[in-house]
């Protein structure tokens, strides 16, 4: 037996030109899935497909958009059938700047990016999972979202909005063979640190009892198994893959 095989399957991640959604696209894919490189950045969405091959494919997704998302859904169960695996990866680490810098557009920003994206994902996905009473849906927080870092108020308060919502929609279908799930990890070394200070950084690092920052790969390992069948009775929770910085 093969454990968390998702031979057959169709796997949508977002954000996954590039970091950890191309990570996980790639440990889907190596698992059986057919994964559909979903992100705004198309051009490489599709150097990534190309890189993988057939049958995966690249999907254009603004997530800050309905109309975009909607469309993502329709056009990717026309062309496959079926959408099984949803993993909601796209994400901006925003400004690092105390909660008075903050302006207006980049409050605005990081909020359309990394919540109503998954809002606007979840909620067009969700009817077809319904109707084949079955789906995994994986939203990416972040330690963040349950601790909060200092001079990242936007990024705390998105990350710890998805976790709730991932909760609260877990309930909803809970009896409808679907199972909604959250990952938090701690620092990833990826580009989205490139949008942070050094010191900010360095803050985060320390307080990692393995001492070192989390690789992709090592989140696309947790995401698997919340992806696939053999997770079967758990949901509604919140893995940390933080290397000992959350213990709870």
């Amino acid at each position: 037996m093969t454990y968390f095989d998702v031979s057959g399957q169709v796997a949508v991640v977002t954000g996954a030109a590039t970091g950890i959604g191309e990570a996980i696209a790639r440990r889907l894919a190596k698992s059986g899935a057919t994964a559909v490189i979903a992100d705004v950045d198309q051009a490489g969405a599709q150097a990534v497909a190309d890189s993988m091959g057939k049958p995966h494919f690249a999907q254009p997704l603004d997530v800050t958009d309905r109309q975009s998302v909607e469309s993502a859904v329709r056009s990717v169960v026309a062309r496959t059938g079926r959408i099984d695996i949803w993993v909601n990866n796209a994400g901006i680490g925003g400004k690092a700047a105390s909660i008075q810098d903050q302006t207006d557009e980049d409050w605005q920003r990081i909020v359309a990016i990394n919540l109503t994206g998954v809002f606007y994902a979840c909620r067009a996905v969700i009817p077809h999972m319904l109707q084949r009473r079955y789906g995994r849906i994986v939203n990416i927080a972040s330690i963040a979202g349950k601790e909060g870092n200092p001079n990242m108020v936007p990024y705390s308060a998105t990350k710890a909005a998805v976790i709730g919502l991932t909760k609260a929609l877990a309930k909803e279908v809970a009896k409808e063979g679907i199972c909604v799930n959250a990952v938090s990890p701690a620092v990833i070394r990826t580009k989205i640190l490139e949008q942070l200070t050094d010191e900010q950084v360095a803050y985060m690092t320390a307080r990692i009892p393995m001492g070192r920052t989390g690789t992709t790969e090592e989140i696309a390992a947790v995401v698997h198994f919340l992806s696939s069948p053999d997770c079967s009775f758990v949901t509604g929770q919140c893995y940390d893959a933080s290397g000992g910085r959350a213990t709870y």
